[in-house]
C-alpha cells in the first residue's frame, strides 16, 4: 500500500541535477523549509552548489537516504531512466519520484508505470520560466499523474512555483511541456521573419515590435525577447538553442507516435534542427534570428 501522507517540511528532499535550473530549484525547495541535498556527477556543479549555501552530498547514495522524495533534474529521459534503475533498490517503498527534467512523454509514462508496480510513487512535473523564474520561484509546472501522488509532492511543487497544473495521466506533464515550448519556438521563428521583412521593407524593427505588442500578433517572444535578445544583439536569453530544438522534436515525435497530423510541426522541427546544425549546440535559442538571417 502506497503512503497518502503528504510531504511536507522539514521533509527531506532530493534533487539530482544541479544545473542553471536544479541549483535554484533546489534552493527554492530549502527556502520552503524542507531538508534538501542535491547530487549531480559533476563535481563542479556540487561545488556551486555548496558555494550558494546548498548540502551536496558527495554520492549519490548519500544523496537519496532518508529522501521522502527524489526529484530529477536530468537533460532527458533516457538519463532519467538510466539514474532512477541505478538507485530504486535502496528507495523505501513510496518514496515519491517527480521527474522534472524535459523527457519523451511516452517513456516518462513506460517508465513511471514500472516505478509505480514495484511499489513507489511517481509523477512528471516539468517547468517553463527559465533560469530567472527558477531563481524566485515562479516557475509554470504541469503535473502528470495520478491525483493523489500529485497532492503528495503539492508542497514540494508550490515551492517552485505558484501553481501546478494538472494535465492529466503520467507523461502528459511532458507532453504540455513539449506543446508548449513547440507554440513558442513558432512564435519565436514568425516573430523573427517578420522583424527581417519588415526591417527589409524600411520598417524600423524597435517600431514592428511596438506594433506587434499593441496589437494581435502579441506573444512571449514579442514582448520578452526580440527587443531584449534578438534586435540588441545580446543573444543572451539563457535558454539554449539545443534544449529548444529537443522539445520541439519531443513534441513533433509525440505526434506521429500517436497518431496525429502535424505538418507545421515537421516544418519547425526541420528547422531549429538545422540552425542548431548551423549555429552550434552553445548557440542562444534566439539565435534563431541570425540564422533565419544569414545568407544560406
Amino acid at each position: 500500500m502506497t503512503n497518502s501522507a503528504a510531504i511536507i517540511p522539514p521533509a527531506k528532499v532530493t534533487v539530482i541535477g544541479l544545473g542553471n535550473m536544479g541549483r535554484p530549484m533546489a534552493a527554492c525547495i530549502a527556502r520552503a523549509g524542507f531538508q534538501v541535498t542535491g547530487f549531480d556527477l559533476s563535481a563542479d556543479a556540487r561545488s556551486a552548489f555548496a558555494k550558494e549555501g546548498g548540502n551536496a552530498a558527495a554520492t549519490i547514495d548519500e544523496a537519496i537516504a532518508g529522501a521522502a522524495a527524489i526529484v530529477t533534474l536530468l537533460p532527458d529521459g533516457k538519463i532519467v531512466r538510466a539514474a532512477i534503475e541505478g538507485f530504486k533498490t535502496k528507495l523505501a517503498k513510496g518514496t515519491v519520484i517527480i521527474d522534472m527534467s524535459s523527457s519523451a512523454p511516452l517513456g516518462t509514462r513506460a517508465l513511471g508505470e514500472e516505478l509505480i508496480a514495484d511499489g513507489f510513487e511517481f509523477i512528471d512535473a516539468p517547468v517553463s520560466g527559465g533560469v530567472k523564474r527558477a531563481i524566485s520561484g515562479t516557475l509554470a509546472i504541469m503535473a502528470g499523474g495520478a491525483h493523489a501522488t500529485i497532492d503528495r509532492a503539492d508542497k514540494v511543487l508550490l515551492s517552485m512555483g505558484p501553481a501546478a497544473f494538472r494535465t492529466g495521466p503520467l507523461g502528459s506533464g511532458h507532453a504540455a511541456k513539449a506543446l508548449n515550448n513547440y507554440v513558442s519556438a513558432a512564435g519565436l521563428a514568425a516573430a523573427a521573419e517578420a522583424l527581417a521583412i519588415g526591417s527589409k521593407f524600411g520598417i524600423e524593427p524597435n517600431t514592428l515590435v511596438d506594433v506587434l505588442n499593441a496589437s494581435t500578433g502579441r506573444n512571449n517572444s514579442t514582448e520578452n525577447k526580440l527587443k531584449q535578445f534578438m534586435i540588441s544583439e545580446s543573444y543572451a536569453s539563457g535558454f539554449a538553442m539545443a534544449l529548444m530544438a529537443k522539445d520541439i522534436q519531443t513534441a513533433d515525435e509525440l505526434a506521429h507516435q500517436i497518431g496525429v497530423k502535424a505538418p507545421l510541426a515537421d516544418e519547425i522541427t526541420a528547422m531549429w534542427n538545422n540552425a542548431l546544425k548551423q549555429l552550434g549546440p552553445k548557440s542562444d535559442h534566439t539565435e534563431i534570428g541570425r540564422y533565419l538571417t544569414a545568407d544560406k
